[in-house]
């Protein structure tokens, strides 16, 4: 039996570490001060163990391997091992003990490899984590960050793929991230970590070694955002693009074309999903008259579909001169090849198209 379970966690170890190895030697450049998403996360968990003693990190290859993404890198070699714990392959043992930790006032950030497999340890999260609080009357905070990758990478099949955004958004209890830029990374796992309730996580894959200017200010130590705050990235009049997470650079990119001919696009990160700013939201369509949402996951019950009932319960529903339109993933299971799986996900044209329909010009 030992040789057998061994067997089988070197087996996914193995699959799990060629797989998720990509995207390390890939680095998109922006002007300015750099920093990339992967070092910007590392940062801020560096941060606040050195900050906080009550602050650990726990997850698979988190420790001597540097995480399976290398956002602990050098961690444990600081901080050693009550601080940055190796775990089994097990989502919901080591989610358990991440909870558990928390309810008797540590703080821990548990990571997943991936989310997909947080669906192992979603009880954990969502009757222990979430609830509990409330249910205690109060008397029982649960502060822990559940994070890592979320929603599609590159060529790794429908059961590596899925955004769970949705999927936690919908249950009280739980505050959840899906930050962007290398600022909204740091700024914002820092704020989460500090945060009193549980929060999910967020983070993307393909964003990793994607470097984004950095100001003085998200460069010091006490730099932190607020959860529950979206930010204007492009100021526009025309449309509002409300999207989140990588989908902020996709929907940048459609604006940028589109300026070329005359459309003014503005465009709203969202950074959190629970609780969503909709208040900015709500200002943006009163301004522009319309809007479009843009996400990675499936259009049923989605982000896009609490946005758009948002904004018809409110009062910029009377202000919208054409229907809300969706930008989202495919209502299919993520296909393995590379050509079916590009279509499976939106693409700049796929934003550039809806915008003009909204406003009605060729």
């Amino acid at each position: 039996m030992a040789t057998s379970t061994m067997a089988v966690r070197l087996l996914k170890s193995s699959c799990c570490r060629s797989m998720f190895r990509r995207n390390f030697s890939k680095t998109t450049v922006r002007p300015g001060t750099q920093m990339t998403v992967r070092d910007a996360l590392n940062s801020a968990i560096d941060e606040e163990i050195q900050k906080d003693d009550s602050v650990f990190v726990l997850g698979e290859e988190v420790a001597e391997y540097d995480g399976a993404y290398k956002v602990t890198k050098n961690l444990w070699k600081k901080y050693g091992d009550s601080r940055v714990i190796d775990t089994p392959i097990t989502e919901m043992g080591f989610a358990g003990i991440a909870v558990g930790a928390a309810m008797n006032g540590l703080k821990p950030i548990c990571e997943f490899m991936t989310f997909n497999f947080s669906m192992q340890a979603i009880d954990q999260i969502i009757n222990s984590a979430a609830k509990t609080h409330y249910m205690s009357a109060g008397g029982v905070p649960v502060p822990i960050v559940f994070r890592g990758p979320n929603g599609a990478a590159a060529g790794v099949g429908a059961q590596h793929s899925q955004c769970f955004g949705a999927w936690y958004s919908s249950c009280p209890g739980l505050k959840v991230i899906s930050p962007y830029s290398s600022e909204d990374c740091k700024g914002l796992l820092k704020a989460s970590i500090r945060d009193p309730n549980p929060v999910v996580f967020l983070e993307n894959e393909l964003l990793y070694g994607t470097a984004f200017e950095m100001s003085d200010e998200a460069l010091s130590d006490e730099f932190v955002l607020p959860i529950g705050k979206a930010k204007i990235e492009r100021e526009g009049k025309h449309v509002s693009l409300v999207t989140h997470s990588k989908y902020v650079g996709l929907c940048l990119d459609a604006a940028k074309e589109l300026e070329g001919q005359g459309v003014e696009c503005e465009v709203i990160n969202l950074r959190t999903l629970r609780p969503m700013d909709t208040q900015a939201i709500i200002k943006s369509v009163m301004k522009t008259n319309h809007c479009i949402t843009v996400e990675g996951g499936w259009p049923q019950c989605g982000i896009g579909s609490e946005i758009c009932a948002t904004i018809v319960e409110s009062p910029a529903f009377n202000y919208l001169d054409a229907p809300i339109l969706r930008v989202t993933g495919a209502d299919v299971p993520m296909p393995y090849a590379k050509s079916l799986e590009a279509a499976a996900l939106p693409e700049i044209q796929n934003v550039i198209k809806c915008v003009k329909k909204v406003l009605n010009i060729p």
